[in-house]
């Protein structure tokens, strides 16, 4: 396990963007940070907090959660909202995200905020669809604190994390992306379930928040390995490289001294990692 940055609070949303390097977020220090091949570090931009996912566009730019989902063309470009807060509807704001196969965007969405404390108890929220028009419709409801996102290698069943019940959740998916009813696929036993990434061979790696590291978990939902890191807060996780076989986890400030002790590591997998779709949603108009 090779660490490749440190010096960041809460690490999330990484993402491998081809022949550039991984992306990652800092989401209480606030930026977004790309590390290539050669350990390189490079400032994508310095200054929005709360991104707790990141997709890239096919037209270019990034999708990012937050305070609301939106595109960000580039550093010094404009923002354009795809989904917005909306705290009568009981949305404070967006975490994780991930793509299906025709690059529309599933956003979960966050009852209160896990890291901006408001003062009042956690609350559910929901899982919202962008769908390639751009509208966005609810799939899913009443996940404590929603995390990480992921596929199966045939797009049939979605994972998903909800940190808060300590539960790995798995929804049937149909061609329009509706969600059937939500099942219990994993209880993970007193570890909490955070970011995702599935493997070609259908394993999902789930960074395990107190635990440690990634869980890896079979298909039928037994514990196969955990991959271990040096810091208790695990927060999320990802696949790349030419082969995809790079495993890139993030970890968060907890139990690990100082304050910014989230850093970035690296290891090899057995497998490769699935790639994660562009986003292919419409994008609103300029304003």
């Amino acid at each position: 396990m090779e660490k490749l940055a440190e010096g960041y609070s809460l690490v999330e949303g990484p993402v491998w963007v081809p022949g550039r390097g991984l992306m990652f977020s800092d989401v209480l220090n606030g930026g977004v940070f790309c590390i290539d091949d050669s350990g390189s570090l490079t400032t994508i931009f310095a200054h929005r907090r709360g991104i707790g996912g990141m997709s890239l566009h096919e037209n270019g730019g990034m999708i990012v959660s937050g305070r609301n989902i939106s595109w960000k063309s580039n550093p010094e470009g404009e923002t354009r909202t795809l989904l917005d807060e909306n705290e009568e509807a009981g949305v404070v704001g967006f975490n994780d995200i991930t793509t299906d196969s025709l690059g529309r965007i599933y956003a979960g969405g966050l009852g209160s905020s896990p890291v901006f404390d408001d003062g009042r108890e956690p609350r559910p929220g929901d899982l919202y669809l962008i769908d390639l028009d751009g509208s966005a419709r609810v799939v899913a409801r009443d996940i404590m604190l929603t995390n990480g996102m992921g596929f199966s290698p045939d797009g049939k069943t979605l994972y998903h994390s909800d940190t808060r019940r300590q539960h790995i959740n798995a929804y049937a998916v149909d061609s329009d992306g509706t969600l059937g009813e939500k099942q219990i696929f994993v209880e993970t036993a007193g570890t909490s379930p955070d970011g995702m990434a599935i493997s070609e061979d259908g394993r999902l790696w789930v960074a395990l928040a107190n635990g440690h590291g990634v869980g890896v978990y079979n298909p039928d939902g037994s514990i196969d390995h955990l991959v271990e890191i040096p810091q208790q807060k695990c927060t999320s996780v990802c696949f790349g490289g030419d082969d995809l076989r790079d495993l890139y986890v993030v970890s968060g400030s907890d139990d690990s001294g100082g304050d910014r002790p989230g850093a970035v590591y690296r290891t090899r997998a057995d497998v490769a990692g699935l790639e994660v779709p562009l986003a292919r949603v419409a994008l609103p108009p300029s304003s």
